[in-house]
């Protein structure tokens, strides 16, 4: 199987878990999964060095989750990986469950951080990259963030602080949809040209579309083949909801709440999509 096929594979069945997860709440934070679920194929299909059965090996690269509320995605993603069974995802949200709404790092296994308030991750990152360095791994560190959390003072000095100490071990995916729990993100603090304000504070700097897998797969291998301690960002522009029409045309996305009698047709549009790119790829 091809890295592409591999990876777009795994990223229709991380959808199917997502749908599958956000049907036993009746709601969740089912559009940005699905908006992401490429990303984080592309980073668990292709990338990322762990182990299933030890996710605390040492010599692993370290993914951290900043946006909590991503968390349904990444179980998916978990699932697949073969880290978590797939048959726990059924308990998503549910009391007593290893898989609450915003990720615990206490409670899931493979989840480093527990995300949440938002702004916080990439400053873990960035310890976390500097360490690992100190002890002589080769680990990398890869930080998912949202385009929303570029809103906070806090990410943008870790980004300086990133290229001052010369990571290049750390890399930084961001998850521009352009919505945030405020409205459009444009709306609500202009960050744009986030491609220059990266560059700015001394990144490696790369944008593409982030529902695009090939696209994906050559941003990852364009970072490998980046100069010596230079930092890594990855802004991809996704569409919340992608796969699923139904969703991705919702006015009220940012938090979805579904009825029952659509969770069905929403595993059958994915299931058609994604038939119809296969047979286009053929």
């Amino acid at each position: 199987m091809s890295r592409h096929a591999a990876v777009a594979t795994t990223a229709y069945r991380m959808r199917h878990h997502v749908l599958n997860m956000g049907e036993a709440q009746g709601q969740g934070y089912v559009g940005q999964a699905l908006g992401a679920a490429d990303m984080l194929a592309a980073v668990y299909t292709d990338q990322l060095r762990y182990r299933a059965d030890d996710p605390h090996w040492d010599g692993r690269d370290r993914f951290l989750l900043s946006t909590g509320h991503y968390a349904i995605g990444l179980y998916a993603a978990l699932a697949e990986a073969g880290i978590i069974d797939a048959a726990e995802l059924g308990s998503y949200g549910s009391d007593g469950s290893r898989l609450p709404m915003s990720g615990m790092a206490s409670y899931t296994p493979g989840m480093e951080i527990s995300g949440g308030s938002l702004g916080h991750g990439l400053t873990v990152a960035v310890g976390m990259a500097l360490g690992l360095r100190y002890q002589g791994s080769d680990a990398r560190v890869i930080n998912f963030l949202s385009d929303g959390e570029l809103d906070e003072g806090s990410t943008w000095e870790a980004a300086i602080g990133a290229a001052h100490h010369r990571l290049g071990n750390l890399i930084a995916m961001v998850d521009i949809n352009a919505l945030q729990a405020d409205g459009p993100t444009a709306g609500v603090l202009r960050t744009e040209p986030v491609a220059d304000k990266w560059a700015a504070c001394g990144w490696r700097v790369q944008r593409v579309d982030g529902n695009d897998v090939d696209a994906l797969l050559g941003a990852f291998d364009a970072v490998d083949a980046r100069p010596v301690g230079e930092p890594s960002v990855i802004l991809c522009d996704t569409r919340i909801g992608r796969g699923v029409p139904l969703l991705e045309t919702r006015e009220k996305a940012h938090f979805m709440r579904i009825d029952a009698d659509e969770w069905q047709i929403c595993r059958d549009q994915l299931t058609a999509g994604y038939q119809a790119a296969e047979r286009t790829s053929v």
